[in-house]
């Protein structure tokens, strides 16, 4: 899709120039931005949606270890780190038996943080814009042109109606799986890696006191789950057919499946303010790369919520973009942006197996009726060691604070 002769100098058209323009508003797009701020680099962040459904929109979120350290290398950590650290821990059940499990890396340093991804985002804007950073919301049809050129153009419609270009280095598409980023690429150049897990959750949002670290159950009547959403908030999981009705979930159904699944018969109910069914699948796209065009986060991948490895993998993307970008400007140096892809998807695919082992782990242990009897003797089996092996539960720790050889000398 080339840039059109003229299209900077129309007079229609507000024309301009920076270094990086970031598509996306979301934890990957303020993170780069952010970063990038950090390093010198000038950049702008397009967002098409309003200041107020960015802020307020309620998504999961663990901060895990790696990604906190990567914040504190950057000096950002008590700027943009909200929630509270985790003390180390998730409790599993099973039958209602309880088991801790350790998800940090036994060492001194910064650990995990609880901190709902709203939060994040809202603290990443405030530091973003508290440094002067360009933001811009409710920018509409944006499109990407002479991805593959010297000088990209990115134009779209800013909040007043008006059309607007501008010139850059380098695209950052951090606007998701569903973004006019990725959807930029031409045909044939990405290749599409899917899976559909065949689970639904229903995904309830109540005001009720959260659980002092996550909590994930395990009966023959299926996972459920329980996390902090904030002081008085908490996200809950129940498992369901893919295709079930949220309809057929009403409050009293909910809080009967919710105390047997988590065996607490005294779990307190509350106002249930968001209901919906979500469907377990994952993908990956590759190259993340296209040009001048660098996809990051969900964009490029989506990993089921098991683990908590989506929004850490878009925090890892956005840190290996943000160094790439500034070892170019400053030193001249393309290596990184050229290794960018290889280097992310290296990760991607490590935190896909672990969220897939999970996944299946924790669900076929459970109702049997779709994995079958010897599936979930499998699954208990893993359960049983990883409760009773010091060296399954330091691996399983290893993998949920994000830790591995490279990320651990990257900083």
């Amino acid at each position: 899709m080339a840039a059109q002769e003229g299209e900077l100098t129309d007079p229609a058209i507000s024309a301009e120039s920076t270094t990086v323009v970031v598509i996306g508003a979301g934890p990957a797009g303020l993170t780069v931005a952010n970063l990038l701020r950090r390093c010198g680099v000038d950049c702008v962040v397009l967002e098409r949606r309003t200041r107020a459904y960015v802020t307020q929109r309620q998504r999961a979120g663990i901060v895990e270890t790696r990604a906190v350290r990567m914040f504190d290398a950057w000096g950002l950590a008590d700027r943009v780190l909200g929630g509270v650290p985790s003390d180390g821990a998730l409790e599993f059940r099973v039958d209602g038996e309880r088991h801790l499990v350790s998800d940090g890396d036994g060492s001194d340093g910064p650990q995990a943080r609880i901190c709902p991804q709203q939060v994040l985002v809202q603290k990443l804007m405030a530091a973003y814009l508290d440094d002067g950073g360009d933001l811009r919301f409710e920018a509409a049809d944006v499109s990407l042109h002479d991805l593959t050129g010297d000088r990209p153009i990115v134009r779209y419609r800013d909040a007043d109606g008006e059309l607007r270009a501008i010139a850059c280095a380098f695209v950052a598409g951090c606007d998701g799986d569903g973004g006019v980023s990725r959807a930029s690429v031409p045909d044939g150049v990405l290749a599409a890696h899917a899976f559909d897990h065949g689970i639904g959750w229903l995904t309830v949002l109540a005001d009720t006191p959260p659980p002092p670290r996550p909590l994930l159950a395990v009966s023959r009547h299926g996972y459920a789950a329980h996390f902090s959403r904030g002081p008085h908030t908490s996200r809950y999981y129940l498992q369901c057919p893919p295709d079930d009705d949220p309809g057929a979930w009403p409050d009293p159904r909910v809080w009967d499946a919710l105390r047997t699944r988590l065996g607490d018969p005294a779990l307190p109910s509350g106002p249930i303010t968001d209901r919906e069914i979500f469907r377990l699948r994952s993908l990956v796209h590759e190259p993340m790369q296209y040009g001048r065009l660098h996809l990051v986060g969900d964009a490029a991948h989506i990993v089921s919520p098991m683990g908590g490895k989506g929004m850490n993998l878009a925090l890892y993307d956005a840190d290996l973009f943000a160094r790439a970008v500034r070892d170019f400007v400053r030193d001249g140096d393309d290596s990184a942006l050229r290794t960018y892809s290889r280097r992310c998807l290296r990760r991607v695919w490590n935190d896909q197996e672990f969220s897939h082992w999970l996944t299946r782990t924790l669900h076929d242990a459970g109702d049997d009726t779709d994995s079958g009897s010897f599936h979930r003797g499998l699954a208990r089996a893993r359960l049983d060691r990883l409760f009773t092996s010091r060296a399954a539960d330091g691996a399983f720790a290893e993998l949920m604070a994000g830790l591995d050889p490279e990320a651990s000398t990257a900083f």
